[in-house]
């Protein structure tokens, strides 16, 4: 039997060489000027529908892509293309998560080229996830008014690592118990002063604002690029 000391050890050196992966990946897309958006949620929540209504939109004045993480089916990946953006399966066999290293190599066998922005779609858990990096710019949480009100509660460190809630699934509003007062409440409760954004990609309602959002980010963080290169050269003592 494995001794526990040993266990944490392995955990906090597989969380360290993330975190490093992490970081360089970040540095190469902030280079690049690529908006890299990852999508979490538990299964069933609406993260695939999202994300191709997404990519639908976005590919008429953007270059997008995506990868999609996933036990053992390209089912999602095959469903995405259909948007007409370029999509890539990342079969994780027995892992619960996605992993830094998982996305640089799927990049670097993919090649998709120059990107405004990449959408990385995790496996359908709430828990593994919240504990690697990839080096995206913006996780989104989806859970949707057919799961409980009580999520953000039940799952605070996704919901503390992330850095939107997308409340999915609201024109089911009201066939169930889900109380979307207490919903918001609860997502304040865990991570006071996050954003919230209500929509259901059937019907269309919020998607606008969810795609604005996402546009927005990509011009400050180009916007921020030039300043971001100038910072470097003066510590290096350039002129």
């Amino acid at each position: 039997m494995i001794p526990q000391t040993r266990l944490v050890e392995v955990r906090a050196n597989a969380l360290k060489e993330n975190d490093l992966e992490a970081r360089a990946l970040r540095k190469r897309f902030e280079d690049a000027g690529t908006l890299v958006v990852s999508l979490v949620s538990s299964p069933g929540a609406g993260k695939t529908t999202l994300l191709e209504a997404t990519l639908a939109r976005l590919r008429e004045r953007h270059r997008v892509a995506a990868l999609v993480g996933d036990l053992a089916t390209d089912n999602d990946a095959r469903r995405l293309a259909r948007s007409g953006a370029p999509v890539r399966q990342i079969t994780t066999g027995t892992l619960c998560h996605l992993e830094a290293r998982m996305v640089r190599r799927a990049l670097e066998e993919w090649a998709p080229g120059a990107l405004d922005l990449l959408f990385v779609e995790n496996v359908g858990n709430l828990v593994c996830p919240a504990s690697y990096d990839l080096g995206e710019a913006l996780r989104a949480v989806l859970f949707s008014v057919t799961e409980g009100d009580d999520k953000p509660l039940k799952y605070p460190t996704i919901f503390n690592t992330s850095d939107v809630a997308v409340l999915s699934k609201i024109d089911l509003l009201g066939s169930g118990d889900f109380d979307l007062d207490a919903a918001r409440a609860n997502i304040q409760a865990v991570r006071p002063g996050m954003e919230v954004l209500e929509l259901s990609t059937r019907t269309g309602r919020g998607l606008d604002r969810w795609l604005e959002s996402l546009t927005s980010r990509l011009s400050r963080l180009r916007a921020a690029r030039p300043v971001a290169r100038d910072l470097e050269l003066l510590k290096e003592g350039n002129p």
